[in-house]
């Protein structure tokens, strides 16, 4: 692991505060900002903020999948109005389809000028390196993509979804009665989400070492894993005929799926209860209110706006690894549902992992 720099905590504890309000247990302020920080220079360049344009590349599926792609967007509307700019011409996105289309899409903001571009996912961290060496003038900032190798003008913007998969697993565990619980999730091609499952799991068994666990992946390619709610409904009703009563859904809309399936099961809220993942799905999905107790959310919408405010400020490009924070969501009318004894339980752990005293047993 890169050495950790705290970076922009204040702004972003702010930000997360003002989207989602006093949270269950808070999701932790970045754990660590870039490994290295390069500017044109430090001194004259710094001083004069460039002129920008945001663009923003989807994964495959919409923009408003009410989960991952949604959040980096929100972060560009954000970042964009609060620098003056207009969408269409000042920020904009482009919804890729197929992966073939990573590249391209990433050249239509080349070459339209835009000089910061956000590309969403781990699938499309190939292309945008490949963009970023050839482009240096232009900052990049890759979600979900870790940089080994960092470049100067290419932020890897990644979080410790071990960590909020394992406040997930033992809000998870407490709520069970049956001792069943599950996971649908995209592939396991993507790291974060094997990182989201095993945190899952270990947070799970963290609280009742003997509950049985089921565990699915998504059989498809990266480009099906994530956009195919029917299959995340029909994997979510096999838990529930298994006596799973707590689901986790992990894995933009076929994670959807799942959660809309737990929510419409006679139940739901009372024996049977469903977990987000990625952002408060309580204010994306309302379709799943009757069961969402929670979700483990990554703070992509004030990281962005973080990595792209500080680039508007002085013109620095952040290098490296940039660590957003990561934890549980607000109850929400669950609130009064959830024993005080669990979240005292889940504040204990949320504090052993931030200070280090507990560890998830994820191994990258």
């Amino acid at each position: 692991m890169q050495n950790k720099r705290m970076y922009g905590v204040v702004a972003v504890l702010a930000l997360f505060a003002m989207l989602f309000g006093a949270c269950a247990v808070p999701a932790t302020a970045p754990a660590a900002a870039p490994a290295t920080e390069a500017a044109a220079s430090e001194g004259d360049a710094a001083a004069a903020a460039p002129a920008i344009k945001i663009g923003l590349v989807t994964d495959v599926g919409r923009v408003n999948d009410r989960s991952f792609n949604q959040s980096a967007w929100d972060g560009v509307k954000q970042a964009g109005e609060a620098l003056g700019l207009t969408e269409g011409d000042g920020f904009k996105y482009i919804e890729t389809q197929d992966a073939k289309e990573y590249a391209d899409n990433i050249a239509q903001f080349v070459d339209a000028g835009f000089n910061v571009i956000v590309t969403v996912g781990f699938a499309l961290g190939e292309a945008t390196t490949k963009a970023a060496g050839e482009n240096p003038d232009i900052y990049f900032i890759g979600v979900d993509q870790f940089q080994g190798e960092p470049l100067p003008n290419l932020t890897g913007l990644v979080f410790n979804e071990d960590k909020s998969g394992f406040l997930a697993g033992a809000l998870a565990a407490s709520m069970s009665k049956t001792g069943t619980i599950a996971a649908v999730l995209g592939t396991d091609l993507v790291p974060p989400v094997v990182a989201f499952n095993e945190g899952y799991k270990g947070g799970a068994k963290y609280i009742n070492p003997d509950i049985n666990i089921i565990s699915t992946y998504h059989p498809g390619e990266i480009s099906q894993a994530f956009v195919d709610p029917e299959w995340g409904a029909a994997t979510a009703k096999q838990a529930l005929d298994q006596k799973a009563d707590v689901i986790f859904g992990a894995g933009g809309q076929t994670g959807n799926g799942a959660l809309q399936e737990v929510a419409a099961a006679p139940g739901a809220g009372t024996d049977l209860f469903c977990i987000g993942v990625d952002t408060d799905q309580w204010e994306t999905l309302p379709a799943a209110h009757p069961c969402l107790v929670s979700s483990a959310v990554k703070l992509i919408t004030p990281s962005v706006v973080e990595l792209v405010s500080t680039y508007a400020g002085d013109g620095s490009m952040t290098s490296g690894n940039y660590f957003g924070g990561a934890g549980l969501a607000p109850f929400h009318d669950f609130e009064d549902k959830i024993p005080q004894e669990v979240k005292d339980k889940l504040a204990e752990i949320n504090a052993g992992l931030t200070d280090g005293s507990l560890s998830t047993g994820y191994q990258p």
